[in-house]
């Protein structure tokens, strides 16, 4: 069984007030005010991963700046669904009473085979029985804005070009204002990777994609729903097209709770004809065949369907270099089991504050050569047991028969649930941990082929 990531892994602060941030960091319309500065810690990119980086560094007294491409508000792919470890990590970081201007679920509803099954969230003694769904447009200004409030540096609409070395160091980043369109230098002691799956930032630094791990691909769309506020998200297990054919991946209906739902459709790159599918073919199909009681006029998305590739099971490599390191979907830390990064975006980022507060704290850069480590203790065992499910899932005769069998059994699926989901419970060992336990001691011996 893996670890659960406590509030002691990085000690946790009193809430924090939030801030607009245009009110505190450069301005998307203006020339950067701080061009040329130096600062302890470089963060690259403003997602859940380098906000949360950057709010633990600050509310450790440390002069943390982020460069974030993007003007919040800003949309992401996303299914923009927030499990309970996700929930647990926005709470420790003060931001429960932003949590609950969202849409609050109570667990998951699974279609396969014609039967249907309720699913709440497990007790757990670190994390909570909810989630929430949010856009990410919003999910990423409210974290943005709680590192600003707690003291780091936003340079928003600034693309990080390049890195900066002296003497084979690297000493920063060369960055470009969007809109001013001036290029300057951000010098730092340190440099954080977390620019997402398609950042660039970290090959330059010699960072890549293991590709005989597995990697995700969706695509999702919003639709207008007369069911936005149901207590469930739900996920397909066995999606068929329009004349009853399967079609490979599960589909997701996620509420939004503001007339609004969140539909969209993954596969893993373990299926045989991985390449060749046309994921708005899919998608299509699948806004077709919803249950009825969603509501949707298939053919009207609110907006048009937006898609992308997902890097899992920590396939991106090396995490770390002299002063630097690598967190959340830059380094493929995304769930192999259900596609999920949000929550291990904001703990990777959340362990990595930690050890650059250790190295700022004592002089020294060794600290942070412990982060691979740390990570491989949290998620190494976990993430192989999900790579292995992953070359399972990947065959649709198997998985038609594995999904025929766990629907007939509530008790599975609740096992299936908590693996999945990560949300074991560290203080017994149930029937979800045996059946955990079985896998992992499975996994431990089997080679991959990496």
């Amino acid at each position: 069984m893996t670890a659960t990531l406590t509030p002691a892994d990085v000690a946790p602060n009193a809430p924090v007030p939030v801030s607009p941030i245009a009110g505190a960091t450069a301005q998307p319309n203006g020339v950067p005010p701080e061009g040329g500065r130096r600062h302890q810690v470089l963060v690259i990119g403003g997602g859940p991963a380098g906000a949360a980086t950057g709010y633990w560094l600050a509310k450790a007294g440390i002069d943390v700046a982020i460069v974030e491409k993007g003007v919040f508000p800003r949309d992401k792919t996303c299914g923009d669904g927030l499990t309970p470890r996700a929930v647990t990590q926005l709470q420790d970081m003060g931001l429960s009473d932003e949590l609950e201007r969202f849409h609050k679920y109570s667990g998951l509803r699974t279609i396969a085979h014609g039967r249907t099954m309720e699913l709440a969230w497990p007790d757990h003694p670190i994390h909570p029985n909810y989630g929430y769904v949010v856009k990410r447009c919003d999910l990423d200004t409210f974290v943005a804005d709680n590192a600003v409030a707690a003291g780091a540096v936003m340079h928003q609409g600034t693309e990080a070009v390049g890195p900066v070395f002296e003497g084979g160091q690297l000493m920063g980043a060369t960055v470009k204002h969007k809109a001013s369109g001036e290029t300057y230098e951000l010098r730092s002691d340190f440099v954080v990777v977390a620019d997402g799956a398609k950042g660039r930032f970290g090959r330059a630094l010699g960072t890549a994609r293991n590709r005989a791990m597995p990697q995700g691909m969706a695509i999702r769309g919003y639709y207008e729903s007369p069911l936005h506020a149901d207590p469930w998200i739900e996920s397909a297990l066995d999606v068929r097209d329009r004349q009853g054919n399967a079609v490979p991946g599960y589909g997701w209906v996620f509420p939004l709770g503001d007339g609004t739902i969140n539909v969209g459709i993954g596969l893993l790159s373990t299926f045989s004809g991985f390449k060749s599918v046309n994921t708005s073919h899919l998608m299509t199909e699948w806004a077709h065949t919803l249950p009825d009681y969603w509501g949707i006029d298939p053919t009207a998305p609110i907006e048009a369907p937006t898609g992308g590739r997902l890097p899992m099971g920590g396939s991106v490599n090396p995490k770390v270099g002299p002063n630097w390191l690598v967190a959340g979907d830059a380094g493929g830390s995304i769930n192999p089991f259900n596609g999920e990064g949000i929550d291990y975006a904001y703990e990777t980022g959340r362990i990595g504050a930690r050890l650059l507060r250790e190295s700022i704290e004592g002089g020294s850069a060794i600290p942070l050569q412990r982060y691979p480590q740390l990570l491989d203790d949290e998620y190494g065992l976990y993430f192989k047991v999900g790579r292995l499910f992953a070359q399972i899932i990947g065959r649709p005769a198997l998985m038609h028969q594995l999904t025929r069998v766990g629907m007939r059994s509530r008790t599975l699926m609740e096992w299936v649930l908590a693996i999945m989901a990560n949300l074991l419970r560290p203080d017994e060992l149930g029937a979800a941990e045996l059946a955990y336990k079985s896998a992992a001691t499975i996994a431990r011996v089997i080679p991959e082929r990496v």
